[in-house]
């Protein structure tokens, strides 16, 4: 390596993060946020770590998209077989990140997963474009495969049996996660290191919110 990694490093200054100007509730201070990511331009804005538990303890992350907010919470769609999908069925708690550079800013996010409906569920997937459509169906996801040749070959074979189809039909073992998150952390750096943290906590109906130490 030709750079010493431990001496890479930035100085943040674009922006702070200031009490006065935060909303109350902290899922709608975060599509505040989102939306000015997206205006932004920020490749992939919607990208999210996602990390569960795993059987022996050990988190497990990977990066998925954000497919929907609301009053309720955050949503994606995955393989309920999954490595991701049997571990929320083990363990439904979850953490998310969300890190948009270009902005100076992260979000820190935990709360409990619940599935959505299979109306919800099915919705979303028949509104996907239709080669994505079928590569839910292609893929065992997370199992071991022999090459790639098998997927390709299973690819074909579905995309004809569906070639006059507009939509599939969804996969019983496809679907979608509501996340009701419980602690909500924004994120937004400052120069030397000192940089802004407000992290909001749910109490009952309302959220509690206070200032941590960088």
């Amino acid at each position: 390596m030709d750079k010493n990694i431990a001496d890479i490093r930035k100085d943040y200054a674009l922006k702070a993060l200031d009490e006065q100007d935060l909303l109350p509730n902290p899922i709608n201070q975060f599509e505040k946020w989102l939306n000015e990511a997206i205006e932004c331009d920020i490749k992939e804005a919607t990208a999210m770590n996602v990390a569960t538990i795993g059987e022996q303890g050990f988190p497990s992350s990977r990066i998925i998209l954000l497919k929907g907010v609301s009053e309720k919470g955050f949503s994606f769609y995955t393989n309920y077989q999954s490595a991701k999908g049997k571990e929320l069925a083990s363990n439904p708690a979850v953490a998310l990140n969300f890190f948009w550079p270009e902005l100076e800013r992260q979000v820190r996010i935990q709360g409990m997963t619940t599935k959505l409906s299979e109306a919800e569920s099915t919705e979303y997937f028949q509104s996907r474009p239709k080669g994505s459509q079928i590569g839910a169906w292609t893929s065992p996801q997370s199992t071991v495969i022999a090459n790639r040749e098998v997927l390709e070959e299973r690819q074909k074979k579905i995309a004809e049996k569906h070639k006059d189809d507009e939509v599939l039909p969804k996969p019983k073992q496809w679907g979608g996660y509501l996340v009701e998150p419980f602690l909500i952390e924004f994120w937004q750096g400052r120069p030397s290191r000192l940089h802004d943290r407000i992290l909001y906590v749910k109490k009952g109906d309302n959220w509690e919110v206070n200032r941590l130490a960088p």
